[in-house]
């Protein structure tokens, strides 16, 4: 199988395209540590997928758009997809896993998409949705393994480079590689010397586990369920996503849960945001690797964590 991958120009045609739909988030210093986060958080639906899923529907055609578009997620996908189509004015119809977080239920269904909930396999999620995309006709927007999705979240990797001309290392989580594999290719073909590091849940390490065998391996969703990082639960990365990650990544890092709630307080009082465990990992993993914290950014993918589960973090 011939291996595609984005080139710089389809990043910055991503860029220009999302503009008039998706603003540029800002980099907030966590006090007195240094490390500055990529606040994605910050976007209307709370987290980077926004970008892709705008990339994604706006370059459909006019006819797949009028037929609608299905996307199938955890949650953060699940809303980017729902407001975006809202704002385009395309029907959606999202797949979600029962076991979902009930902030990311709401939010999906807040933007007007039809929810239908299957089991807490990923697996599953893209099984029912391919036979809903077959019954009805829609575009399938699915959550990484797209290249036009990897177009948009790349846009991160450019925004970084313009606000950190500084920044010698960017820590970004890793789930089905769309966001690793695009913000490393952009800022790999960029900016060489920038290293990127991807990172993942010690009890999610799918990734981590394919880097070292230098070929895809996969976890069941049991195993994965495991972590607190719902966001990262895809039981292996993407065949697009793939060859970005084992091109341009530098290195990925496991953290452990302790590391991946203790980031969450140390965003909360040192950057004054609110993190979702899965958007911690990045702070987690640029922590335990160290270094000068001050030449690196983590990407705070989404901060869309339910209230109570969040209460209970900060007061441990």
């Amino acid at each position: 199988m011939t291996e595609t991958l984005i080139p710089l120009a389809d990043f910055e045609a991503a860029r220009t395209r999302i503009a008039p739909y998706v603003n540029p988030t800002p980099l907030v210093a966590i006090t007195p540590e240094g490390l500055r986060l990529k606040a994605e958080s910050l976007h209307p639906i709370g987290a980077f997928k926004i970008r892709g899923a705008f990339n994604a529907i706006l370059s459909l055609s006019d006819e797949e758009r009028a037929r609608g578009v299905i996307a199938f997620s955890s949650g953060n996908h699940a809303q980017a997809v729902s407001y975006a189509a809202n704002r385009l004015g395309v029907k959606a119809v999202i797949v979600m896993p029962n076991n979902a977080p009930k902030a990311k239920l709401e939010g999906t269904r807040r933007w007007g998409a039809e929810v239908i909930t299957v089991g807490g396999s990923s697996h599953e999620r893209m099984l029912h949705a391919k036979a809903i995309q077959a019954e009805h006709g829609y575009a399938l927007v699915p959550p990484y393994d797209l290249l036009t999705i990897m177009q948009g979240t790349g846009t991160i990797g450019l925004e970084i480079l313009d606000q950190a001309p500084d920044a010698l290392v960017v820590y970004t989580p890793v789930s089905g590689g769309g966001l690793l594999g695009g913000v490393s290719a952009a800022i790999k073909q960029a900016r060489p010397g920038v290293k990127v590091i991807g990172v993942e849940p010690e009890l999610a390490n799918d990734a981590w586990q394919s880097f070292k065998a230098g070929h895809i391996v996969g976890l069941t969703a049991e195993e994965t369920a495991r972590t607190i990082a719902d966001g990262l639960r895809v039981q292996q990365v993407g065949d697009l996503t793939w060859p970005h990650i084992r091109t341009y990544v530098d290195e990925i890092v496991t953290v452990t849960e302790a590391e991946i709630k203790a980031a969450m307080r140390l965003i909360a009082t040192g950057a004054k945001l609110l993190a979702e465990p899965s958007g911690a990992v990045s702070t987690a993993g640029a922590l335990k690797r160290g270094g000068d914290l001050t030449k690196a950014v983590a990407v705070l993918s989404g901060g869309n964590v339910d209230l109570d589960v969040l209460a209970g973090i900060l007061a441990e």
